[in-house]
């Protein structure tokens, strides 16, 4: 029997989350082809969602609002065990920043179990800048054979334990970002051509996350978390100062070991590793953007022996740092 126009009209309201709707009522606008405009008076940008079917969802936030608004979101189901990705600070910022806003603003993904409330352990100001992907994680078991999974892998699907990882931003997913933001897709192939990009950038983070080497995972709780990402944001601060563990683990109220597995638990690498990956990066950004010397940008960054920067340098970047700011 075909479906009436009514209940086909039902459905069709289905790909718009109903929290938008909300917002759209609350800022006295609407939701049109899934995209809801912040009206001048309440601040500048947009957010758009977009339900592909009842196991992936995806929400992009870009906006600017003038105070926070709450908006109850009528569609949580608790007993659904989604699992979220947040791809944070993507969307080109107008302003320069400072080292310290860099340390924050670097691209990354957050993966979450359901029973980790991003929200509340890394906070978010009145700019959601990110593309959240939700997946439900029974329809992801059931794409692979949890057996021959990572223990990585396994502890994530299984979506039994609270657990967060995060993973830094590869020129890949970069590429499919940019697609999913800027990419002009007429009505008709619009919500096919998202959830084809939502579930080849889930592909691509499983894939890495598969990479990592943990033989066991240790369920987190909001104190944990939000310790490590202190400890986190307080290294990367402090570039040139290179990191010791035992002032760190004091810091942290924690025991060395315990801060160096729940760090490389989230981060996938180890504290110095980590550390040395971000100081390269600011070593790089001198050298390009602040056109400062191979010596300056060396001695800036706690280097004593401009060799040894250059030989860390071309380990983390691919080349000498005399030819990267040539480049």
């Amino acid at each position: 029997m075909a479906d009436s126009p009514h209940s086909m009209e039902k459905d069709k309201q289905q790909t718009i989350p109903n929290i938008f709707k909300r917002l759209a009522l609350l800022l006295g606008t609407e939701v049109k082809n899934g995209r809801l405009e912040i009206p001048e008076k309440f601040g500048k940008g947009y957010c758009a969602g977009f339900i592909f079917n009842e196991y992936i969802r995806m929400f992009i936030l870009n906006y600017d609002l003038n105070e926070d608004l709450i908006v109850e979101n009528p569609d949580v189901d608790t007993t659904r065990r989604m699992i979220l990705f947040k791809f944070q600070n993507i969307f080109p910022k107008t302003e320069k920043a400072s080292t310290e806003n860099l340390v924050k603003a670097m691209p990354s993904v957050l993966i979450a179990t359901g029973n980790v409330n991003t929200e509340v352990i890394i906070p978010i100001d009145t700019n959601p800048a990110s593309i959240n992907i939700e997946v439900d994680a029974d329809y992801l078991n059931g794409l692979f054979d949890l057996s021959e999974k990572s223990p990585v892998l396994q502890s994530l699907l299984q979506n039994t334990q609270p657990l967060l990882f995060e993973q830094m931003i590869y020129p890949s997913f970069r590429k499919i970002i940019d697609e999913i933001v800027t990419e002009s897709v007429g009505t008709t192939f619009e919500l096919f051509f998202l959830r084809i990009r939502a579930e080849e950038l889930v592909c691509r983070l499983l894939m890495e996350l598969e990479k990592r080497d943990e033989k066991r995972l240790y369920p987190l709780n909001v104190q944990d978390i939000q310790t490590i990402y202190k400890i986190k944001e307080q290294m990367l601060e402090h570039l040139g100062t290179p990191p010791i563990i035992k002032e760190l683990a004091v810091r942290a109220n924690m025991s060395p070991s315990k801060l160096k597995r729940l760090f490389k638990q989230i981060f996938g690498a180890g504290i110095f590793g980590y550390y040395q990956e971000f100081r390269m990066k600011e070593a790089a950004r001198l050298l390009k953007e602040e056109k400062l010397s191979v010596s300056d940008a060396g001695y800036q960054l706690g280097f004593t022996n401009l060799s040894h920067f250059s030989r860390v340098f071309q380990e983390h970047i691919g080349m000498k740092p005399k030819q990267y700011s040539r480049s």
